[in-house]
Order: C-alpha cells, then sequence, then structure tokens
C-alpha cells in the first residue's frame, strides 16, 4: 500500500515538472514573440524594408521652348538609362557564381569585360552606377533582353533640339541632367526645370522593381519659355549669312534683326554656328554667340548718331555745308578715301565723308557727341539677359583731344556689339523712342523713353535712304518696291600691334521701310577675304537678299511713293 501511494507522488511530481517545464517555456516563447513583434516590430520592420523597399525617382521634364509663333525649339524627350548593382553582384557572385551575368552585361552594353569589373570593383560598395545614358528606348530593351539579371533600366529626359545649329545660340543647350549650360536654357534653368517625385516600391536584391507601392510625391514639369524669335525669320537670315561668311571665306558673322515697334529680337544668329544635338563634334569657339559677346568698333555705322548730335545742337540741318579738305589733328590726318568738296550734312552722311564727321563733331563737342551715343545705348549692356552679354564701351576722358573725338565721330575709340548696335538703330527708327531689348515674346508693348527728338529722328532717317541710292555707298542693300535706309561701316581690325592694314569688319545697319519703319537689321562680317571687303559690299547685299523675303513673309506691303531723297530744310550756308 505504501509502495502504491510512493509510486503515485512520484508520478504527480514528475507530472507537474513537466507542466511547469512547459509552462516556462511557453511563457518564454511568448514573451520573445512579443519582444519582436511589439517592443522589436518598428526596429525589424525597418530591417525588412531596407531590403526590399526602395525609393524611385519619378523624373520631371523640362519646360518645352517655342518661338513667337509656337515652333518648338526645345523639347524633352523619355530616354533609357542603364544601371547595375556593384555590391549586389559581388554578393551574388560570391554566393552563387554570377560571372556569367557579369560576361551577359559587357556583351550586352558593348563595354570591354575588363574595363567592366573594373569599374564594379572600383565602386564595391556602391548599389547604383550607370553604364549608359540617352539611350533611345528600342536600344535599352534590346540590351536588356540579352541580360537574364543584374541589369536594371530606368526612364529619364533628354533634351532635344528641332532647329539645330539655326536657333543654337539663341536657345543655348543642357546638360545630360537636363540642367541650362549655354543661352536662354542657362538664363532661364530655374523658370524651365521640373521638379522630381518619389514613389515606394519593392524591389529584388539586384534593384529590378518588383510592385509600387505609394505614391510620395508627384513629378512637376517645368515651365514653358517663348522667345521672341521667329524661325521663318530665323531660317532667312542663317541662311544668308552663311553665304555671305563662305562667300567672302570670312572668319565669322553675326546678324540680328529687331522688331522696331516693340523691342523684341526677332533674329540672331552667327557663324560659324553648332549643333546642340551632336556634342561630340562641338569646337568650343563656335559656342559664343558673338552677337551678345562679340565688341568691335563700329566704323561709320555710328556717322547716323553724329549727324542726329550735330542736329540736336540747333548748329547744323541735313542742308548746312561743310568743307571736306583734308584736316590734320595731333599730326594725324584725316582725310576722305575721294575728295568730295563742300558738302552738305546730308551727303556727308551719304558719301560717309569721314573729315564730315569729324568737323560736325568737333563743332558740338565730345560731352553732346558722347551723350547721344550714351542715350541710344551705345557702350551699354541691353539689359536683355542673356548670359554673358558684354556692355561695350564708351570712351571718358577729363581732357579730350581733338583726334580723340574726330575718331569717334566715325566710329573708332568705342565699342559695340552686333545687338547693341541694332538697339540703337531700332531707336532711331523709332522716331527716338527706345524700347528695352527682349528674347522673349512680349504680350504688350511696354512704354519706351523719348532719347531723340521726334523731329531729328525721322531727318535722320531720310538721309540714311541717300546712303542706299545709287549715290550712295549702300547701293547694293536696295529692296525693290521698298524704301531703304541704311548704313555701312568698314572698320580696320586691331590687334596688340595697333590696327591692320589688310585685315576688315564689314558692316551694314539697315531700317526697312523707311516710309513706316517696322525692322532694323544689323549685319557683321569678320574679316573677309577677297577683293570685296567694304561694308557697301559684303555686308549691304546680305541685308538685301534677307528684306525681300522677310518684308513679304511679315505682311508689310511695298511703298506706293518712289524714294524720297531731297529735304526741306533750309540751307544755313558754308560754315567750318
Amino acid at each position: 500500500m505504501k509502495k502504491e501511494n510512493t509510486a503515485k507522488k512520484q508520478g504527480s511530481g514528475r507530472f507537474v515538472v513537466l507542466v511547469s517545464c512547459f509552462i516556462l517555456a511557453m511563457t518564454g516563447v511568448s514573451a520573445r514573440a512579443y519582444y519582436l513583434q511589439v517592443l522589436n516590430a518598428p526596429f525589424l520592420l525597418g530591417q525588412g524594408d531596407a531590403r526590399v523597399v526602395r525609393t524611385e525617382m519619378i523624373p520631371a521634364h523640362r519646360g518645352l521652348i517655342t518661338d513667337r509663333n509656337g515652333m518648338a525649339l526645345a523639347v524633352s524627350t523619355p530616354l533609357q538609362s542603364l544601371w547595375i548593382n556593384p555590391k549586389g553582384l559581388l554578393e551574388q557572385k560570391e554566393k552563387q557564381g554570377s560571372e556569367r551575368y557579369i560576361r551577359d552585361i559587357a556583351l550586352a552594353t558593348n563595354t570591354p569585360l575588363k574595363v567592366l569589373r573594373k569599374k564594379i570593383n572600383k565602386h564595391r560598395n556602391k548599389e547604383f552606377l550607370y553604364l549608359g545614358r540617352g539611350l533611345a528606348p528600342q536600344d535599352a530593351e534590346n540590351m536588356l533582353a540579352q541580360v537574364k539579371s543584374g541589369l536594371n533600366s530606368r526612364t529619364e529626359y533628354g533634351r532635344f533640339y528641332p532647329a539645330a545649329e539655326i536657333a543654337a545660340h539663341v536657345v543655348g543647350m543642357a546638360n545630360i541632367d537636363e540642367k541650362g549650360q549655354e543661352g536662354m536654357e542657362l538664363a532661364y534653368n530655374e523658370w524651365l526645370s521640373g521638379t522630381t517625385g518619389a514613389k515606394k516600391i519593392i524591389s529584388d536584391l539586384n534593384g529590378q522593381r518588383v510592385k509600387d507601392l505609394s505614391l510620395i510625391a508627384p513629378a512637376q514639369a517645368g515651365n514653358d519659355l517663348q522667345l521672341s524669335i521667329d524661325m521663318r525669320i530665323q531660317h532667312i537670315a542663317y541662311r544668308e549669312l552663311e553665304l555671305a561668311v563662305k562667300k567672302h571665306r570670312a572668319d565669322s558673322g553675326s546678324l540680328v534683326i529687331m522688331d522696331v515697334e516693340s523691342g523684341e529680337v526677332l533674329s540672331m544668329v552667327n557663324s560659324p554656328a553648332f549643333n546642340p544635338n551632336n556634342r561630340t563634334r562641338i569646337n568650343p569657339e563656335s559656342l559664343r554667340n558673338r552677337a551678345v559677346t562679340d565688341l568691335f568698333e563700329p566704323g561709320s555705322t555710328v556717322k547716323a548718331f553724329t549727324i542726329a548730335a550735330a542736329l540736336e545742337s540747333g548748329k547744323f540741318n541735313s542742308n548746312t555745308v561743310v568743307k571736306t579738305s583734308p584736316i590734320y589733328l595731333n599730326r594725324k590726318r584725316i582725310e576722305d578715301i575721294h575728295y568730295y568738296g563742300p558738302m552738305s550734312v546730308e551727303k556727308i552722311l551719304t558719301k560717309s565723308s569721314n573729315v564730315g564727321a569729324a568737323k560736325l563733331a568737333l563743332s558740338v563737342g565730345p560731352d553732346a557727341l558722347n551723350g547721344l551715343y550714351s542715350q541710344v545705348g551705345l557702350g551699354q549692356t541691353t539689359s536683355s539677359g542673356y548670359p554673358g552679354e558684354r556692355s561695350g564701351a564708351l570712351p571718358v576722358h577729363m581732357s579730350w583731344k581733338k583726334i580723340d573725338i574726330a575718331t569717334l565721330s566715325y566710329g573708332y575709340g568705342l565699342s559695340v556689339t552686333t545687338l547693341q548696335l541694332a538697339h540703337a538703330y531700332a531707336t532711331l527708327a523709332n522716331g527716338g523712342v527706345q524700347h528695352p531689348v527682349s528674347l522673349l515674346k512680349l504680350d504688350e508693348i511696354p512704354l519706351g523713353e523719348q532719347v531723340i527728338n521726334p523731329a531729328t529722328a525721322k531727318k535722320v532717317v531720310k538721309m540714311l535712304e541717300t546712303v542706299v541710292s545709287r549715290k550712295g555707298t549702300a547701293s547694293r542693300a536696295h529692296v525693290a518696291g521698298y524704301r531703304i535706309a541704311g548704313k555701312t561701316g568698314t572698320v580696320h581690325l586691331s590687334s596688340s600691334e595697333g590696327y591692320s592694314e589688310n585685315k576688315y569688319l564689314s558692316l551694314f545697319a539697315g531700317i526697312a521701310p523707311a516710309s513706316d519703319p517696322k525692322v532694323v537689321a544689323v549685319i557683321v562680317v569678320n574679316n573677309p577675304k577677297g577683293k570685296e571687303y567694304y561694308g557697301g559690299a559684303v555686308a549691304a547685299p546680305v541685308f538685301s537678299s534677307i528684306m525681300k523675303q522677310v518684308l513679304p513673309l511679315m505682311d508689310i506691303l511695298p511703298d506706293e511713293s518712289p524714294l524720297r531723297v531731297s529735304q526741306i530744310d533750309n540751307v544755313k550756308g558754308v560754315v567750318l
């Protein structure tokens, strides 16, 4: 009996111990589960997400750039970029032997195997490395199809320029990351740039997307930009300038056409140009927008403003006669190509007399001359907003020498850009009212500033018509059916050794139509090599060729009245 009771007690004890152990085990498991799933859940979830949940950027395309009529000049197109995960490839290689994947990637992307291995090892701690960017989607798909694992793609945007070199110097270009580098792309980079979005995705160990989870922030496209350029006019101007540069074997050329009534730039071209769609063949020298960055002495094109200063002084009118025999100033002889004898102020402009211009300038004085040059914007930045625009320079002397005043009157001793000279002539053509230069299309014409007396401006434009007559230096700028006004310039190029005797800058500044000015064009041809180098022979014909096409294109009707070159001012007699 005692033995049975003892056996029962021992069995009960073992059962209690067993149950206690089970309870303790379950308590431990429960506590561990509670710790992992409740107390430490955020950390563990974060660690898990870090291995499979990724934040993927959503690319945003850059704003569209168009001409004034809505023609696309710069667009963003979707492209594919290929990338690998160096860290993941090396880890996979150690575990599974992924050498085959690396070989396939090298073959598919046309990358030498040694080069690819070197890249992977160099960036072994990185999870992202570009292998190719800006690829056509079809090309990227063909490469991806050749690789089972390890090669990934992402959509990006790349800039394309439909007008290529024709509008390159105005539009500029953006780099592979769509950041503005030149031209209006650079000037308005912030305005054009889009805002990148983001989303959460699930990806595998190789970085390939498995599933989209949620949108963090949507991508926002950049703002569009509408330029003042008219591509119809731009095409014509580019072609004619290119032909002139090639014909005369010149080093370069630039051309600006402006709307007289608004200050908008309708065309701005340079030669040589560059193709922003083919970066491998771009010559750095051709990137420069010469129309706004290159300074030059304007030569006889400023005589229009010398005449304006003379008329503004009240000492002269268009029929005032000036003796033009050679003069000596500071032991330097000033003379004309031909001796014309006594000439009216109008004829001084018609024949482009240096002696006549010098005598007018000496009479009105340097302050009046320099002051009028400054009023029309010479030697000053136009504030067009174009990156790198230069301001040029007007001379400032505490004590002016007569030779300095004389040479200034016919365009030496100051420096301007093509755009500045066009702006000055637009002011003259607009009745002396100056508008700010704009490279953007304007919704409304801004108020201008009257900087030259309207009557003076009108008289000078009429005088400039005689320059384009058979008796003037710019007869080859003539456009059938239209009254044209303008002024030629032929400038000796300067160097560190002084002025060259056989290198020239050929210029023409024109107004059309002179009866009711609508457009102004300035043509600059740098160092023409040949028998013809005068502005009237090199630059003036370019103006004529362009305006024959542009004026009808702009619906500007031909003049009904014939060219009138006579003036009604009273003769004041011979002076000086």
